[in-house]
């Protein structure tokens, strides 16, 4: 086989390694632009795991590696003069310069042909390779003349960074935060060989250009950067090595590979360098490239199909981590100012998800101790519960909204059961909320509740539009209260345009009823989907009879025995299409400007507020993003917040989508995470956090690192109605049991 290498680093050498080691008649050739020992950077960092995932594809570069390495076990984070370390971590870093001399050497060494000097700006010459593999870098000519064959995706992030190195030694990966006139800077710095560290120095554009170093030369930049950071340099000096300022560069490809050309390394995809995982991901690549050509029997168009489908999954997780953790310090005045040092490192340590409250307490039993106390005491002001001598995991400390204290801070979502007949629910709702109830959530919600009949989703959705409803969540509500600790609350909508639909099993929100429909209303005049009708736009009049709807639903719900409201103002429902710009093209007063879209919205919050009783509190559920172009942002949901806020409500339910059938949604593990953080932080309200929670390790997270003060469960709960006293029994925590279950109060289940 025949392969041609365009560029000479890490994923393109280690990738050569693997092929000749194993296929030592293979013609295999390098062609790198750098001159030889040349590179730009300073050092890279490898996880102990990576490591050791590394031993066994080449011993003697994984031996030759190792043995160049600098270790550290600690993350030292430094806030507003108060240093936080967290130990357990098992990082390893490198001189850059250095790993590329050991691959080279070691593909020499296999016979691997490495041509330095050579700038190539066309493949056209190489297309007798069997193989081409593009390694040309971030900026890759060979990617960007095949974008749309590879669907390029290249985006340039808004902050601002310059890697620069150190004569520091640190003994810690570690990060400072500092603030110098009027901004706040950023620093990433860890030791890759004795006496030398890389120090990279990030800061939004805003600051970098108060600053004039939109226009500074390195000698500029170092200058300006060793004030930044004159206390912690001391003697110490910055280094530069092509060090000029840049935005990072987020890259994904939708494919690999187009012909017998693949992508690899930063050309296939870039992690941002607050994670440190851009080599592991591009000799991860090598590896994983190698492996689907062998197990092809060296069919390279069958090869590279299996590399993608086997590489892209492990790619999207870690871009997701990256994406995450590139956000978090993009906006870290967010947290900066807000938070006390604990609760600011603990952020840092959790923020690309990668790890969480359980991972931690494995590499760190003390701090994760540490920040356990922490959050029990801000709970005990919080509620003025007394702490009791247990310290309880965040997910088991109490809180309290208004006049309703909640055991805990775990509740169960509100999900649409379709099953009851003309608004009217029955045993199957009694059985399912209360069997929650007994499964020891905090709060338990009620599927999304209609107001009216016309404002039903599908004829199987529950009402609270006259009395026989009222009787029959009377009977729900005092089962809860009777049988368990938890406390229950009742959403309340109207569907709006999505209304008059099939059950979610025969069809669902894009299949309009058959037979038995009802006329629908909307904000604007505009259809969910091309398969649903045209909604009526609402008049004033129609405005002020659902506004009577809500508020009469609201009054029952209190009769009911309900301790909380929460108003839907979500998911593309009557209230949120006034809300989105996609759903509202009204021209009066209810249409336009943000302010205007959200004055029916407020108006029926505002009117319900004051007829609920007020030492029960009440929730808004939002969509914080409609997942399209021109609809709903993040900022927005900050200020759509702010104004529910401030008219009385008591806490954010922050979801996001499903206002317009074609949205976008980027899925994922807590994907929804980022806004109820946002929405928290910047409106000063507190959220009850959903999407795709899982684990009570992710749970504890979210409220110890005040991302949300209430996760919000759904697909878990219908999995598991006993999910709270699971999560109890796993973290060895005593839950209170009732009376009827006590005999297994220290029951410990066999399951296998």
């Amino acid at each position: 086989m025949k392969i041609t290498c365009v560029g000479g680093g890490p994923a393109s050498l280690y990738f050569c390694i693997l092929a000749k080691k194993n296929n030592p008649d293979w013609q295999i050739t390098i062609y790198e632009q750098n001159p030889d020992k040349v590179t730009w950077g300073f050092g890279v960092v490898f996880s102990d795991e990576t490591m050791e995932n590394f031993k066994h594809a080449d011993f003697e570069t994984y031996r030759d590696i190792t043995e160049s390495f600098v270790h550290w076990d600690d993350i030292d984070v430094f806030h507003k003069g108060e240093k936080i370390t967290s130990s357990g971590h098992g990082f390893a870093g490198m001189q850059r310069l250095k790993l590329l001399q050991i691959l080279e050497a070691r593909a020499k060494e296999l016979g691997v042909v490495i041509l330095h000097d050579v700038v190539i700006d066309s493949i056209e010459k190489y297309k007798d390779s069997d193989l081409i593999i593009a390694g040309d870098g971030v900026t890759s000519f060979i990617r960007d003349q095949n974008a749309a064959e590879f669907g390029s995706d290249v985006v340039f992030r808004p902050n601002k960074f310059v890697w620069l190195g150190s004569t520091m030694a640190f003994d810690a990966f570690t990060f400072y935060f500092n603030e110098y006139e009027g901004g706040l800077w950023r620093a990433h710095c860890y030791q890759y060989m004795p006496g030398n560290s890389t120090f990279i120095i990030e800061t939004t554009e805003d600051t970098w250009r108060k600053a004039g170093l939109d226009n500074a030369t390195e000698e500029d930049t170092v200058a300006y950067c060793a004030k930044v950071f004159e206390k912690e340099l001391g003697d110490d000096k910055l280094i530069t090595n092509n060090s000029v300022w840049r935005s990072f560069p987020r890259v994904k490809n939708a494919k690999y590979y187009h012909d017998n050309i693949v992508l690899l390394g930063d050309a296939l995809h870039t992690a941002h360098f607050s994670i440190g995982s851009g080599t592991k991901l591009a000799m991860e690549d090598a590896v994983a490239l190698y492996d689907a050509i062998h197990e092809n029997s060296n069919d390279v168009k069958s090869a590279l199909p299996a590399f993608q489908k086997k590489r892209e999954p492990d790619v999207n997780a870690l871009q997701r981590a990256a994406q995450v953790s590139m956000e978090w310090f993009e906006d870290v005045e967010r947290y900066h100012d807000v938070m006390e040092p604990m609760q600011f490192s603990y952020q840092l340590l959790t923020r690309s998800l990668r790890i969480n409250h359980e991972n931690l307490r494995l590499r760190d039993d003390h701090l994760v101790a540490t920040m356990d106390d922490w959050v029990a005491d801000k709970a005990a002001k919080q509620t003025g519960v007394k702490r009791s001598n247990e310290t309880p995991p965040p997910i088991f400390t109490p809180y309290k909204l208004r006049g309703m204290l909640l055991e805990n801070r775990i509740a169960v979502s509100p999900m649409c059961m379709y099953s009851a007949e003309d608004g009217l629910i029955g045993d199957w709702h009694l059985v399912h909320l209360g069997s929650r109830a007994m499964g020891g959530a905090g709060l338990i919600m009620t599927e999304s509740t209609a107001i009216s009949a016309d404002g039903r989703i599908t004829p199987g959705c529950a009402g609270m539009y006259n009395d026989n409803h009222v009787a029959a969540w009377k009977r729900v509500v005092d089962f809860v209260h009777d049988n368990s600790y938890s406390k229950i609350g009742m959403q309340i909508s109207h569907a709006g345009r999505k209304a008059s639909t099939r059950l979610q099993w025969d069809g669902g929100e894009q299949a309009p009823l058959s037979s038995g429909a009802w006329d629908i209303i909307s904000a604007s005049p505009i259809p969910y989907s091309a398969s649903n009708p045209t909604p009526k736009e609402m008049t004033e009049a129609d405005m002020e009879d659902v506004l009577n709807d809500f508020v009469m639903a609201a009054g029952r719900a209190d009769k009911a025995g309900f301790d909380m409201l929460e108003l839907h103002c979500a998911h593309g429902y009557l209230l949120n299409t006034f809300i989105s710009p996609k759903t509202n093209i009204r021209s009066d007063d209810y249409g336009g400007s943000l302010e205007n879209r959200l004055r029916y919205p407020l108006k029926v919050f505002e009117t319900i507020r004051e007829k609920w009783p007020e030492q029960k509190p009440i929730s808004v559920r939002i969509s914080a993003t409609d997942w399209i172009e021109e609809g709903i942002t993040p900022q927005d949901a900050v200020e759509i917040a702010r104004a529910f806020k401030n008219i009385g409500c008591d806490i954010l339910d922050v979801s996001s989508g499903q206002v317009v059938s074609e949205e976008k949604p980027e899925y994922g593990r807590l994907f929804q995470l980022p806004f109820s953080d946002r929405v928290r932080l910047e409106a000063e309200i507190p959220t009850m956090t959903v999407g795709n929670i899982q684990s009570y390790a992710d749970a504890n997270s979210i409220i110890a690192s005040g991302r949300g003060d209430i996760c919000v469960i759904a697909r878990m709960h219908l999995f598991d109605p006993y999910w709270t006293r699971h999560a109890a029994n796993q973290l060895n925590y005593h839950l209170n049991m009732p009376n009827q279950y006590k005999s297994v109060q220290n029951y410990t289940p066999r399951w296998t």
